[in-house]
C-alpha cells in the first residue's frame, strides 16, 4: 500500500522539471531573435511572453495538481472500502487501478504542457515577427528620412547600415 504514496508524490516533480525544460527552451528561443529594437522594447515583450508562458504552465500545474488530488481521492476510498469487513479487494487490481489513473493523469498533463508549450511558442513566434516588421519599418523610414537630407549617395550607405544592423 506505500505504493501508491510514492508514485504521487514522484507525479508533480517529473512535470516540473519538464515545464522548467519548456521556459528554459523558450528562453533561449527568445535570445535568440535576432531584432533592432530598443533595449526596453524586447525586455517588455519577452517579460509579456513568459507571463504568457507562466500562466499556461500554471494551468497545466493546477490541472495535474487537480489529477492528483483526484487519483488520491479515489486511492483513499478505495482504501477506506477495503476496511470494510464485507468487501474483498485484490491488493494487485488496487495497485494497477492506481497506477492507470496516475498514468491518465500524467498523460493529460502532458498533453496539458504541449499544448501550452506550443501556444506559448506561437505567440513568441508572431512577437518576433512584429518586431522584425517594425524594425525593418523604422530601418526604411529612418533611410528615407536620410535621403531626402543628405543626397542619394548617403541614402544607399545608409540603408546599407540598416540592413547590415537588421542582419546581425
Amino acid at each position: 500500500m506505500r505504493l501508491i504514496p510514492n508514485m504521487i508524490s514522484s507525479l508533480p516533480s517529473s512535470l516540473l522539471r519538464r515545464a522548467a525544460f519548456v521556459v528554459l527552451i523558450f528562453g533561449g528561443l527568445a535570445a535568440c531573435q535576432k531584432n533592432d529594437a530598443s533595449a526596453g522594447q524586447v525586455t517588455g515583450t519577452l517579460n509579456d511572453a513568459a507571463q504568457a508562458a507562466g500562466q499556461k504552465l500554471d494551468q497545466a500545474a493546477s490541472y495535474v495538481g487537480q489529477q492528483v488530488d483526484a487519483t488520491k481521492a479515489t486511492a483513499q476510498q478505495n482504501l477506506d472500502s477495503a476496511s470494510a469487513p464485507s468487501i474483498n479487494i485484490d491488493p494487485a487490481a488496487l495497485a494497477s487501478s492506481a497506477q492507470a489513473n496516475l498514468q491518465n493523469a500524467a498523460s493529460t498533463a502532458n498533453a496539458q504542457l504541449g499544448k501550452a508549450a506550443s501556444i506559448t511558442g506561437q505567440g513568441l513566434e508572431a512577437a518576433g515577427r512584429k518586431l522584425q516588421a517594425w524594425s525593418a519599418q523604422n530601418a526604411t523610414s529612418s533611410a528615407s528620412s536620410s535621403a531626402s537630407s543628405s543626397g542619394s549617395s548617403s541614402a544607399s550607405a545608409d540603408s546599407s547600415d540598416a540592413q547590415k544592423q537588421m542582419d546581425k
